[in-house]
């Protein structure tokens, strides 16, 4: 790789990290050309990007990002690195989850979730648990929707149960 190319790569993952708020890094070693296929279908039906980076280089590009500290990942930049970029938090360990169902790989080295980091894989059954923004939105709307479904309900049951009672009442009354 030219030294024009390793600057553009750089570049290249800067930007990404600069855009997203999600990024994994895994391990992806020792699958065969099937298998890795395989992977990256399963990551495409995901909206899930697969790259396989050079560490020194994902570690400069993470170097100069500003506003984001990626410091605590950089000591799992070792051996062979993927990285998963996602808008969804929890898709890439969903994905490595169901993956590994199959296979021993990919092995989660870290991931960075809106200014959190998660080194190590057993932190996979916990990010995939992760609920994604538009989960948490959809419940918080579920919750402030509760007490009207239950005011209207019960407006709705008194009003037929009134209405009854009237209906006996003018039947009686005839």
């Amino acid at each position: 790789m030219t030294r024009e190319q390793k600057a553009q790569m750089i570049d290249d993952l800067q930007q990404i990290l600069v855009d997203t708020d999600t990024i994994y890094l895994t391990d992806i070693s020792g699958l065969n050309a099937s298998e890795t296929s395989i992977l990256r279908r399963a990551c495409f039906k995901k909206d899930i990007q697969l790259r396989v980076v050079k560490n020194t280089l994902l570690k400069k590009a993470m170097e100069r990002v500003e506003d984001k500290e990626y410091e605590e990942l950089y000591d799992v930049l070792k051996g062979n690195t993927a990285i998963m970029i996602s808008d969804k938090e929890n898709a890439p360990a969903k994905v490595i989850k169901d993956f590994r169902k199959k296979s021993e790989k990919p092995i989660l080295k870290g991931a960075w979730i809106q200014a959190a980091v998660y080194v190590g894989d057993d932190k996979v059954d916990t990010l995939s648990n992760l609920k994604s923004k538009e989960e948490l939105i959809g419940d918080v709307i579920n919750i402030l929707q509760s007490p009207m479904k239950t005011v209207v309900s019960q407006l709705q049951s008194g009003g037929q149960k009134l209405s009854g009672l009237v209906k006996t009442l003018s039947e009686r009354s005839e």
